[in-house]
């Protein structure tokens, strides 16, 4: 029988998705799962993109322009100005989703082989992006010991080498919540100046700040505008995570030209998509208010009901609705797997996210697990209970 290639080899599994079979086995026992694993938000969709949809007068779903529509991407460019980001639309490339931005964004700029800095832990799919375009990830780590802020820049320079083309950051951060100031971002900008690096940034998470925080777009650090790609996507911010609509955003004339061959080898993104992604630009300021009032309701939940169990540690997310938690145990993938298989309480469980996925070097995150705040408050209180009864009798519990 013929063998899969090394690519194919290499190609990490989703720790986000990789325990749904056991998942799957508690349902079918009649067992209540609460996921706190993925980012889907319990959220609705604006009204706005759903009405887009129950109204479609097309008769024909056409291929759009490989670079996506062209009243979408102006449309979408007067909202990037309005947010400050000076742009215009032939600098816009729409994607499928902000995982195929990103894809774009690496075989645009970066060989393989060569490689790419990324703190961790990381947006889980980044490795698998990285192992799907043949270059390698470099990391840079930040600790739960200080709530994973940015590592210091002098850790970040030691890791630059002749092979490096670019720096990765997630900023409302994916997996941890921390949001990078513009300080932090300042000194990012010099050394990607110093080096003459590409910056990517994926800014999916922009709308989800809290306690007053601002979000500080890469694309507005002056001296590297034709360093910055800027990774977005409408799934989170409009609750929309399945019409797979994300965006490439560069004034890189070199990189938008070279990632429109890669979009023309894959005709178009989603036209029904875009129809919906279009029209969500509409939404009032009062939903995401509405929004930010209940995530900021559901983190301190999370905050407090985490910390008052013995041996855990959360740390208070500054944006997105992801939290790395340490908890009291040897392994959390066995733990994970452990809730799923061999453990209910008042006949429900809990589906975790264990954090060593999240990471590349071999070994950090065992003692982690990624949760993400996405049910109301009510389902989060007796996840908590759940995973409080859960620990008291882990066979693997370290303290």
């Amino acid at each position: 029988m013929p063998s899969i290639s090394s690519r194919g080899r290499s190609m990490p599994p989703s720790p986000i998705r990789k325990l749904v079979p056991y998942a799957e086995e508690a349902k079918r026992k009649g067992i209540k799962v609460y996921h706190l694993n993925i980012g889907q938000p319990d959220i609705p969709t604006p009204e706005t993109a759903l009405n887009a949809i129950r109204n479609i007068g097309h008769k024909v779903i056409e291929y759009s322009h490989s670079a996506g529509n062209e009243s979408y991407r102006r449309k979408l460019a007067g909202y990037y100005i309005k947010t400050g980001i000076n742009v215009d639309y032939k600098e816009i490339l729409i994607t499928t989703g902000g995982s195929e931005a990103i894809l774009f964004a690496f075989n645009s700029c970066i060989d393989p082989g060569e490689e790419v800095i990324i703190p961790e832990p990381l947006y889980a799919n980044y490795n698998g992006f990285a192992a799907s375009t043949g270059i390698r990830i470099v990391t840079v780590t930040s600790t739960i010991g200080n709530d994973f802020a940015l590592p210091p820049v002098t850790e970040i320079e030691k890791r630059i080498t002749a092979k490096t083309r670019g720096i990765l950051i997630c900023n409302p951060n994916n997996p941890t919540g921390y949001l990078y100031s513009k300080d932090e971002l300042m000194q990012i900008r010099d050394i990607v100046k110093k080096h003459d690096l590409f910056l990517f940034c994926d800014e999916a998470y922009r709308e989800f700040c809290y306690d007053g925080a601002e979000h500080f777009s890469a694309m507005n650090l002056e001296g590297i505008e034709n360093n910055v790609i800027l990774i977005d996507s409408v799934s989170k911010r409009y609750s929309a995570c399945g019409i797979r609509i994300g965006a490439l955003v560069t004034r890189n004339k070199d990189v938008i030209s070279a990632a429109i061959r890669f979009a023309q080898a894959r005709l178009s993104p989603p036209g029904l998509g875009q129809i919906a992604a279009e029209a969500s630009i509409d939404t009032p300021p009062a939903y995401f208010e509405e929004v930010t009032r209940e995530y900021t309701a559901r983190r301190n939940f999370m905050v407090e009901a985490l910390n008052r169990i013995p041996g855990v540690y959360c740390p208070k997310p500054k944006g997105a609705f992801y939290s790395v938690v340490k908890l009291p145990v040897d392994d959390a993938d066995k733990f994970a797997q452990w809730l799923l298989e061999k453990f209910e309480y008042n006949n429900q469980t809990v589906m975790l996210a264990p954090a060593s996925g999240f990471y590349s070097t071999p070994g950090l995150g065992r003692d982690e697990v990624r949760i993400a705040y996405v049910l109301k408050t009510e389902d989060l209180r007796n996840a908590f209970e759940t995973l409080r009864e859960a620990l008291k009798v882990y066979p693997g519990k370290t303290n």
